[in-house]
């Protein structure tokens, strides 16, 4: 499968569309693509979640950290860009709960292929294996982009039984059930070193996701219908140059996603 790279936009005001408001406080290289398939209206509307130069608006939630005061941190913003380090292993967890909404993401792997995801409808942190925040988790490890894990919630698909192993009473998102649900593709992904774009929406309890212009997987019947966003560090280090949020009313049809491919900046073409 292809990936894409990510710049996260947040920015105006809290009172938006899609911004709930903020949760209970917890614990614990390039330019991006321009925006494609978007009326002027809602490119108006689009914010990044990351403002290139701390992490406001974020707080990581890393066991490993708990109770040190000089424990390395697991995300950093380097040359304008979050980086999520891939450890000390854990979750950046934005400060807000969000609904209805399009993240578009532009991400890379610059060294090894590993794992990261984007967790969506996040809520309790730590309700997996003492880590992972209750959410659905879309899938970033590389060659399998775009997966959906289930984590204390849960979602359907068209197809499910071809898709997610085991007998159907085991569906479900603790820790001895069938957690994750394959993607749609198989070949979406960037080689590693390449930026990915991946296109997240969420609306009400529908979620659908595109890398590189591919419709990936496409989820309805979730447990949940807003929640945070969280950036995993998951052992390998990811690059985000994109990050934009934008408030949606309905969903992109599936093919109009084919516009959503990476776009590199002419200059940068040249070289």
């Amino acid at each position: 499968m292809r990936t894409n790279a990510c710049r996260i936009m947040v920015g105006a005001a809290a009172g938006l569309l899609g911004v709930v408001g903020p949760a209970a406080a917890q614990t614990g290289g390039g330019q991006p693509s321009r925006p494609a398939g978007q009326s002027a209206e809602a490119r108006a509307e689009t914010r990044s979640l990351c403002n290139g130069k701390d992490l406001s608006g974020w707080h990581a939630d890393v066991p490993e950290a708990d109770g040190k005061t000089d424990a390395p941190p697991s995300f950093v913003i380097r040359d304008g860009m979050l980086v999520s380090l891939g450890n000390p292993q854990g979750h950046l967890i934005s400060d807000k709960v969000f609904e209805d909404f399009r993240l578009d993401v532009e991400y890379r792997f610059p060294g090894e292929a590993g794992n990261c995801g984007v967790l969506v409808y996040a809520s309790k942190p730590r309700a997996l294996y003492d880590m992972f925040p209750q959410s659905i988790e879309v899938q970033m490890h590389s060659g399998n982009a775009g997966d959906f894990w289930c984590i204390q919630e849960n979602i359907a698909v068209d197809n499910m039984a071809a898709r997610r192993k085991g007998d159907p009473s085991t569906w479900g998102g603790g820790p001895q059930d069938s957690r994750r649900i394959l993607n749609l593709t198989d070949d979406s992904e960037s080689p590693v070193g390449e930026w990915n774009r991946m296109v997240i929406e969420c609306l009400g309890n529908r979620l659908r996701v595109w890398v590189n212009g591919d419709l990936v997987n496409d989820g309805h019947d979730c447990t949940a219908s807003k929640g945070q966003i969280a950036i995993q560090a998951e052992g390998a280090e990811v690059e985000f140059r994109k990050l934009d949020f934008t408030p949606i009313k309905e969903l992109t049809a599936p093919e109009a996603g084919a516009a959503w491919k990476i776009e590199e900046p002419e200059a940068d073409s040249k070289k």
